[in-house]
């Protein structure tokens, strides 16, 4: 059990800026560790659904709320997923080959892409969550929702990481490498068990999932930071959408 907990603090550490403490000796392996992503994820999707009920509660419209929501999520994880997707939306987009690419999306600055994947994916993930609350039926399936997706939208960033080699010899997607192997597949079992709550959000999310793997083997030959992170934000919005389709 010790090691457990010192694994999720681990991914805490990795995946959020909410204060972790320290890890004692021996530190965790990250492929020992991945099997918490689903968890952290399901953990932050409760506390940004007490932020959007709560801002609810008080009068707000739930556009208003979901963006909010989203800002504490963003405040939460420090903007890295946001970074991941922008960074990846400047390089797929401005870069000739793939050395240009990555090159790209090394770079700190943020190009046109990258603003216009932030302002589309942000904006359509708040629009599905204020609709899901509007009409999908009771606040108990928002709840589910947030839940679901917070969880399953950090399993869909294993796929890339346990399927593609690293694009480069170095950085976060190189350090981030796996093999498929038990905690991946626990991960897995992990949200599958949440997902029957909203199964046709998880089957959506594990789509993408693979539609990305395909994307990011002909763009750069692999994976990097930063496109999980992209994973993360997009399969995030399509379980959204997803869930806000059926509540229509």
């Amino acid at each position: 059990m010790k090691n457990r907990l010192k694994e999720l603090q681990l991914i805490a550490m990795l995946l959020t800026r909410v204060p972790a403490g320290q890890i004692k000796d021996p530190l965790p392996a990250m492929a020992q560790a991945v099997w918490a992503f689903p968890v952290l994820g399901a953990a932050l999707g409760a506390v940004i659904w007490l932020a959007f009920a709560g801002a609810n509660a008080i009068g707000l419209p739930p556009l208003t709320a979901a963006f909010l929501a989203l800002g504490l999520q963003a405040l939460l994880t420090g903007g890295l997923h946001e970074d991941g997707l922008a960074d990846t939306a400047d390089g797929f987009g401005g870069g000739h080959d793939r050395d240009r690419k990555l090159d790209i999306m090394r770079d700190s600055r943020i190009g046109t892409y990258g603003v216009l994947a932030l302002i589309l994916t942000l904006g359509l993930t708040a629009t599905a969550m204020a609709h899901t609350w509007e009409h999908g039926g009771n606040h108990g399936r928002t709840l589910a929702a947030f839940l679901v997706i917070g969880a399953t939208s950090r399993t869909a960033m294993l796929v890339p990481m346990a399927l593609l080699p690293p694009a480069r010899d170095n950085g976060l997607g190189h350090g981030a490498a796996l093999s498929p192997g038990r905690p991946v597949a626990l991960a897995l079992a992990i949200s599958a068990v949440l997902g029957l709550i909203a199964l046709p959000a998880l089957v959506a999310m594990m789509l993408l999932a693979g539609a990305l793997l395909a994307l990011f083997k002909a763009q750069i030959g692999g994976q990097t930071g930063d496109t999980l992170g992209a994973t993360q934000k997009l399969s995030e919005m399509t379980g959204w959408l997803t869930i806000a389709a059926l509540a229509a």
